[in-house]
């Protein structure tokens, strides 16, 4: 559970609420300054965050099984803690060097999803300790309420930023103070505090992790060879070749959690490219978004316990779907097909509440996710089977931003730039009707 608070910030002010948009903001301005339109600049620096992503996917996608395997046979997790950690923070830490004239603009992308990429990997590791916290019933309630837990967490350091660093055009903060410790309203240094409270926030709230966890105490004696691990991870792809539901959870999983991360990733950059939010404005969205990933993960857990994980996870889908259809159909003038008169608040108190069904619907549907994989995976071989989740949850993290990418240039639109959402997660939708609500181990 600490483990999700001290981690949850790196994706709720980076990837999506603080950093991201102010990364968007600086990169569009840089490619205006190089001659570019508008739409031209925007649709550039969408592009080029979601490449990164992109990256960042492909390499959690292949190195998580052969992580989880190398751990599971060597029994040796925390090494691998206190080196994903260490990195994180220092990559978090150098974001601080993105001016708003573009300097550092390639810097602080690249620091970025290295960090996050380490912090991805730890988060695989840590759910493989999933299973053996409680029966397969028991696990549901467990999953939403860490989820939750790290949520919560994702509302105070939202509140911190909004409240204290993150200023608004006239140079305040969100209750009209200057930014805390002096910091230079003019150069964005409020802003920019983002990635020193994100590495700060890490790096302090892990220590209860590593004080309360440690590896088994009996270890293998000699450490596992490639070719043993290599032979393991080939034995598990084909046990999960010949189970039917196994095999068609991880794939529509893959499908709706890369759609998902897609929605998370770009939901500020929506804000700001689309609706031209402030910073602050984006901050309250994502403080909303984390309130309610906090309640409908606590709630979606006690769901999973009394009806199990299947039927959460459809009826997240189906909210997600649904605000897909509505970022598609929505622009400053414009709701599906209603015209709105100009300086219309509407599309501003529709998107507060797309916020709060991706932040509810997102964080209930993750947390149900791990509970349906543990109703799959063999718990002496837990972490592979959450590396081989997070292959298939990261196998196709290209698709989504890829998908964005191409849409978002070749219609020069960000709101049709997000289609793709919508079609992935209708096939993680038709996969799951092979899915076995129980898993198929006991069959």
């Amino acid at each position: 559970m600490f483990f999700d608070w001290a981690q949850q910030p790196y994706a709720t002010l980076g990837l999506t609420f603080i950093f991201s948009p102010y990364f968007a903001a600086v990169a569009a301005e840089y490619y205006l300054g190089t001659g570019m339109g508008e739409d031209a600049a925007k649709a550039q620096a969408q592009g080029l965050w979601s490449s990164a992503q992109t990256v960042s996917g492909l390499f959690i996608a292949f190195s998580a099984p052969l992580l989880g395997a190398w751990a599971d046979a060597s029994g040796r997790k925390m090494p691998w803690f206190w080196g994903f950690t260490a990195l994180a923070v220092i990559c978090a830490a150098t974001l601080w060097g993105l001016l708003p004239d573009g300097t550092g603009l390639m810097m602080a992308l690249i620091a970025f999803w290295v960090g996050f990429t380490a912090s991805e990997s730890a988060f695989n590791l840590n759910n493989a300790t999933l299973p053996s916290l409680g029966t397969p019933d028991e696990v549901g309630r467990i999953s939403g309420s860490a989820s939750a837990f790290g949520y919560w967490g994702g509302v105070v350091a939202l509140f911190v930023m909004l409240l204290f660093f993150a200023e608004t055009e006239n140079g305040t903060t969100l209750i009209g103070l200057a930014p805390a410790f002096g910091l230079d309203p003019e150069t964005r240094e409020g802003t920019r505090f983002v990635g020193p409270f994100i590495a700060l926030w890490f790096a302090l709230f892990m220590v209860p992790f590593f004080l309360w966890n440690r590896d088994p105490g009996a270890l293998p004696q000699e450490r596992p060879g490639g070719g043993q691990i290599l032979r393991g991870l080939r034995a598990s792809l084909r046990d999960m070749a010949e189970r039917p539901s196994y095999r068609s959870f991880l794939l529509a999983s893959m499908f709706y959690r890369d759609s998902l991360a897609a929605l998370y990733a770009y939901g500020g950059i929506y804000a700001r490219l689309v609706l031209g939010w402030e910073i602050t404005q984006i901050g309250v969205f994502g403080i909303i978004a984390a309130i309610a990933a906090a309640l409908l993960s606590w709630a979606g857990g006690l769901a999973d316990q009394r009806l199990g994980p299947k039927p959460v996870i459809t009826i997240c889908v189906w909210l997600l779907i649904a605000v897909g259809v509505i970022i598609i159909g929505m622009s400053r003038d414009h709701i599906l097909w209603i015209s709105l008169p100009e300086g219309s608040a509407l599309p501003d108190i529709v998107f507060y509440i797309c916020g709060a069904i991706i932040g509810g619907a997102g964080g209930a549907l993750y947390s149900a996710s791990r509970s349906m994989m543990v109703r799959h995976a063999d718990r002496a071989r837990a972490a592979e089977a959450f590396g081989l989740f997070a292959l298939t949850g990261k196998a196709t993290a290209f698709l989504a931003p890829a998908l964005i990418t191409f849409f978002t240039l070749w219609t020069q639109s960000n709101q049709l730039g997000f289609l793709p959402v919508i079609l992935l997660f209708l096939m993680g939708l038709i996969l799951l009707r092979w899915v076995q609500p129980d898993g198929d181990r006991a069959a």
